[in-house]
């Protein structure tokens, strides 16, 4: 009887690592992870460990901005994950085998003067010119409005998306009808893709405070039912609308964020269902578990507890307030990436 991750795997789920860390995804590939994504947060944080010290000041002598070097050690740390998975990428026809490469999040910083237009067009220039070149490359675009926009122009010029962000169906559905839209323009679907990032944990933190009263039996199954709501309805979906490729919702942020709650909780959860993007920490307790994951991602808990769920939490509400707060999180590590490459460059 398999156990651990790879019972996950046996379940149905693909396992995406969250992370571009070169040892973690190599260590990844051999645990049974078939992709990988990157953000700002992943970023910042290898570069605050001092391994690529050297990388940088190599990287600083050519002459580029403090910028210029963060966005080409991302690019470096990305490719060198995508040759990892570049096989598994032949093997399933373009399937499988992606590595995440986000767009720069300052796009959507407050503090920079641009309109609307100019932010699409900034993510539709940047997006074309980042996934170039690169064949299991998946350009990472959140869900805002400008986004959201640059989506059907992206999906138009065959650039595989990974729309991130995600924190309820209609957000989902948003995105998805965009992409649909630029897809339905290409000569030929044959190498379409794209993939749906949507944010679990984060769902349960807002709802415990918003909600704090729930009853025990809807108390912790907020993010859990709305990512399972959101699954179905991205696969009746493609079931309409079929494609070579698997058009795929990825569950993200799954490790728990209160102490003492089963750090399997969302692994265990959606289990059986397209993809995972599980943190290296939750990953290893998965494994290590002994546990068997079994498909759980079509069950439902009672219809008193969803009629609870859906009467008490403002999906409306829940999705404007995390993806406003999905931003800070991500502008800010940007920025601390970049000072982070200007105090190396000069120490």
């Amino acid at each position: 009887m398999a156990t651990g991750l790879a019972s996950l795997v046996a379940s149905g789920t693909r396992l995406w690592l969250d992370s571009v860390d070169p040892g973690l995804v190599r260590q990844a590939r051999v645990a049974g992870a078939t992709g990988a994504t990157s953000n700002p947060v992943i970023i910042a944080d290898l570069v605050k460990g001092g391994r690529f010290n050297d990388r940088i000041a190599a990287l600083a002598a050519t002459g580029i901005d403090d910028g210029g070097v963060a966005w080409a050690l991302t690019d470096e740390l990305v490719a060198g994950a995508e040759g990892e998975y570049l096989g598994v990428w032949e093997a399933s026809g373009g399937d499988d085998g992606w590595v995440s490469f986000e767009l720069d999040p300052l796009i959507e910083d407050p503090a920079r003067p641009m309109t609307h237009d100019e932010r699409v067009a900034r993510y539709v220039e940047l997006g074309l010119a980042w996934s170039r070149g690169h064949r299991n490359r998946m350009i990472k675009v959140p869900a805002t409005a400008a986004g959201i926009a640059a989506l059907e122009p992206l999906a138009a010029a065959g650039v595989p998306l990974n729309v991130t962000l995600l924190f309820t169906h209609a957000q989902v559905e948003q995105a998805r009808d965009a992409i649909w839209r630029g897809a339905s323009r290409l000569p030929s679907l044959g190498s379409f893709k794209s993939v749906y990032s949507v944010f679990v944990s984060r769902v349960d933190v807002w709802a415990a405070k918003q909600a704090p009263d729930l009853s025990a039996a809807a108390r912790g199954q907020t993010a859990i039912v709305n990512a399972k709501r959101i699954w179905n309805a991205n696969r009746l979906f493609w079931q309409r609308h079929p494609t070579p490729l698997a058009q795929s919702i990825v569950f993200a942020s799954t490790g728990v964020k209160e102490a003492g709650v089963d750090p399997c909780l969302y692994v265990a959860a959606l289990a059986g269902a397209d993809i995972q993007t599980n943190p290296p920490a939750t990953n290893r307790a998965a494994d290590e578990s002994g546990r068997e994951f079994t498909r759980q991602v079509d069950r439902l808990p009672p219809a008193e507890v969803l009629a609870e769920l859906d009467a008490r939490i403002d999906s409306a509400r829940m999705g404007t307030e995390l993806l406003a707060e999905g931003i800070a999180k991500f502008v800010a590590p940007q920025h601390d990436l970049l000072a982070l490459v200007r105090a190396k460059r000069t120490a």
